[in-house]
């Protein structure tokens, strides 16, 4: 039986040596696209993680109105105020009316 010195020689066919290249550098390639699908991945969920946490933020401040009103909240808002002055004067007048038919 034979040792492993420095001088050994190996003898290998070149389609083994070949197929064995194309075979490292294959699982290779799955390695890396399998790395940068993870990486997008852990990517795309800190980016809902941040969308979560914003949505949180809206969900419990704009009812409140912490972040602000819509125009047309702003426009509605000023109809509502008109006809609140409007419905007020209308009562004074029902009241004066009432008083007029209450003397006859």
């Amino acid at each position: 039986m034979e040792s492993l010195s420095e001088n050994s020689e190996i003898k290998l066919d070149i389609k083994a040596l070949i197929g064995m290249v194309i075979g490292i550098v294959s699982i290779a390639g799955v390695w890396f696209t399998l790395t940068a699908q993870i990486a997008q991945l852990q990517l795309d969920v800190v980016r809902m993680q941040d969308a979560v946490s914003l949505y949180e933020e809206f969900r419990i401040k704009w009812p409140r109105g912490e972040m602000g009103a819509l125009p047309d909240d702003a426009k509605q808002d000023l109809k509502i105020q008109f006809l609140q002055e409007d419905v007020e004067q209308l009562k004074y007048v029902v009241k004066a009316l009432e008083i007029d038919n209450a003397k006859k």
